[in-house]
């Protein structure tokens, strides 16, 4: 690990201003890193909660993804006046197609992901998705010329094969869910490489556009007036903790952490999300469904630790 640049000891040991100076600084480090966390955390809790508002709603598909749309929207349309995003217009002229596209596929994968959690069980949407940053590696190196370490290479590998033993075994029954997983997973990937390569794009602003565009989207198929009190209130925390919320606190927290942090405490949504299910509704898990979800776990997990281990060595 690579030692941070210190005054010389000499001077420190006989200066208590650069002593304080250096105790603030380090001070500062801790408490911006512990924010991180709690910000990154509580974006995981905040998203591993989509599969227990849908098992909870009552309304049809359609219904359910134009509301989530909107409150997400307007629930994001409140926060962006609180970052550097605020310059509404100036940000949409520098969107440029690479913007549209990000919102385009925003939008399929949201469509896909509400679908997808009431066609099979909430662990293996949560499991699928999980493999997106091997997705994402794939897609880069094809779009990008970024070649994959080989640590990627082989954890995506076993993360394939804990999806195949997951889906090959669900039945026909939740194929069709699995299905749809695969593609928001797949859409989720290359909007990343998208992000990736333009990185203009305002990520919340755009976002906010592809929340609402999915509301549109399902507009003409739902029934937004045929909804009781209690499941609009759902609806509501539905769109604003899982989305609005969400997404904010995953971005501002992953400025105050390392890449490997972030990505790990992400993961966590993948285990919590059918956690919330079970303990609420008793959902249970399949046997299948545990094994492919502790071997795709697995693999993120290991990915990213030695990642960060070779990167360390090569310091």
């Amino acid at each position: 690990m690579a030692l941070r640049a210190t005054p010389p000891l000499h001077k420190t040991a006989h200066d208590p201003a650069a002593l304080r100076k250096g105790q603030h600084s380090t001070e500062m480090n801790r408490s911006s890193h512990r924010r991180g966390l709690l910000l990154v955390g509580g974006s995981a809790i905040a998203w591993s909660l989509g599969g227990l508002f849908t098992r909870v709603l009552t309304v049809d598909t359609a219904t359910m993804i134009f509301w989530r749309g909107l409150f997400g929207a307007l629930g994001l349309a409140m926060v962006i006046p609180f970052t550097s995003q605020h310059a509404v217009r100036a940000r949409l002229r520098q969107m440029g197609l690479a913007g549209w596209l990000f919102v385009l596929l925003g939008a399929t994968g949201m469509i896909c992901y509400m679908s997808a959690l009431r066609h099979t069980s909430v662990a293996n949407v949560a499991i699928i998705y999980a493999t997106a940053p091997f997705m994402a590696a794939a897609l880069a190196w094809m779009a990008l010329r970024e070649a994959p370490p080989r640590s990627a290479l082989i954890a995506s590998g076993v993360a394939l094969l804990g999806v195949a033993l997951m889906v090959g075994f669900s039945g026909p029954a939740g194929w069709f869910g699995d299905a749809l997983a695969l593609c928001m997973t797949a859409t989720m990937a290359v909007a990343a490489v998208v992000a990736r390569r333009a990185t203009q794009i305002p990520i919340l602003l755009t976002s906010c556009i592809a929340s609402l565009l999915s509301a549109l989207l399902c507009w003409p198929f739902a029934s937004p007036l045929h909804v009781t009190l209690w499941d609009l209130l759902i609806l509501a925390l539905f769109g604003v903790l899982n989305f609005a919320l969400g997404l904010p606190l995953y971005t501002f927290g992953a400025r105050l952490l390392p890449a490997i942090e972030t990505a790990l405490i992400g993961a966590l949504e993948s285990p919590l999300a059918p956690l919330w299910v079970w303990l609420a509704i008793g959902e249970q898990l399949s046997t299948n469904t545990l094994l492919g979800g502790a071997i795709v776990m697995a693999a993120v997990v290991g990915h990213f630790l030695w990642n960060h281990a070779a990167k360390t060595r090569g310091r």
